[in-house]
């Protein structure tokens, strides 16, 4: 996922700030920790970190030929296949969100995600529609189950990719062992996506800034909105920055699931708050798919998720926000409607 500049306000020294960063899961971490506390041995957590990102990505990457998902992709069989909790919790809540989306949120599009140039094994031209008529018979959701800890394919071609939501529950991963690590004050960021609790060294909530999905670029990103969190993760999904250039026409990553086809919309981002990162991710995703009336419509139905969307107007190609739910957010470039 996408779509965050993130801001750390640095005036008083209220509490000491422990940073920590690397690179995992194909991009970069940002980790902040606020304790007034002095007994925090920074090089220990990095390295225990860092262990953590290792073990997940020979669970959930389909960079790494030899990793579960990997395997159990390639695994040919109904039969149940074992793999580690963490895999089958992943997939029983993509399970759930699939079923609340309707379909629009779906693990199963390895090889429509492969097709059309994105995953290990990047393309050069558009796919023929036969093609995509024979992926989408052996995909779908409901071609894959749990039962009894282990992994269940309906249909032996379905191949799982994760990239829609393995991110954020990497975010979740992390948070999760500093917390049990009796750290109060917390902020995790794994390639734009962000759980945080507690106050940043000012003692006010963690400010993060929205990028702007008209005016953006690799190098330099300019913000389209400011929020404040604390005790919630957030996530953005936008067709501005993961592209692929098919026969000289640039596309969007995101793939509608029931179509097989790139998106058209007129939402530009969205953005999406919850408690879990990995819902917040998926969430995200699946938002991005959804026409904005049908999206808007599941976020005012479902108490555990808020967003924020920034569209465009058909008739003068404006962009503006509309908001569902209770966001404190400020700094906005464009109007609400």
């Amino acid at each position: 996922m996408l779509g965050f500049l993130l801001l750390c306000i640095t005036c008083s020294d209220y509490k000491k700030q422990h940073n920590i960063s690397g690179e995992a899961m194909g991009t970069t971490y940002s980790i902040k920790l606020i304790s007034s506390k002095n007994d925090i041995n920074i090089e220990s957590l990095k390295n225990d970190i860092d262990s953590l990102f290792i073990k997940l990505n020979k669970q959930m990457s389909t960079w790494d030929p030899n990793s579960e998902i990997s395997l159990f992709n390639s695994w040919q069989s109904l039969e149940p296949y074992d793999v580690s909790d963490e895999l089958v919790y992943v997939i029983d809540n993509s399970i759930d969100i699939s079923e609340q989306t309707d379909g629009l949120f779906d693990v199963t599009i390895y090889d429509l995600m492969s097709l059309w140039g994105f995953g290990p094994n990047p393309k050069s031209s558009f796919p023929d529609n036969q093609k995509i008529k024979q992926i989408m018979q052996n995909s779908g959701y409901k071609n894959i189950k749990t039962e009894n800890g282990k992994l269940v394919k309906n249909n032996e071609n379905i191949k799982l990719d994760l990239n829609a939501i393995a991110k954020g529950y990497g975010v979740d991963m992390i948070f999760d062992f500093l917390i049990n690590k009796g750290i109060e004050n917390i902020f995790v960021e794994i390639g734009g996506e962000v759980r945080a609790i507690g106050r940043n060294k000012n003692n006010k909530k963690w400010s993060i800034g929205i990028e702007d999905p008209i005016e953006n670029d690799v190098i330099q990103s300019s913000l389209s909105a400011v929020i404040y969190l604390s005790n919630k993760s957030v996530a953005t999904s936008g067709n501005y920055r993961n592209i692929v250039n098919l026969d000289g026409e640039i596309l969007g990553h995101t793939i509608n699931p029931k179509t097989g086809l790139p998106i058209q919309t007129d939402v530009l981002s969205v953005t999406v708050l919850s408690e879990l990162c990995m819902h917040s991710d998926a969430w995200a995703t699946a938002l991005m798919v959804m026409d904005y009336k049908t999206g808007y419509s599941k976020v005012e139905n479902n108490p555990d998720i808020d967003a924020i969307w920034i569209l465009e107007d058909s008739k003068n190609k404006q962009p503006y926000f509309s908001i569902s739910g209770d966001i404190e957010i400020s700094e906005m470039i464009y109007p609400i409607k």
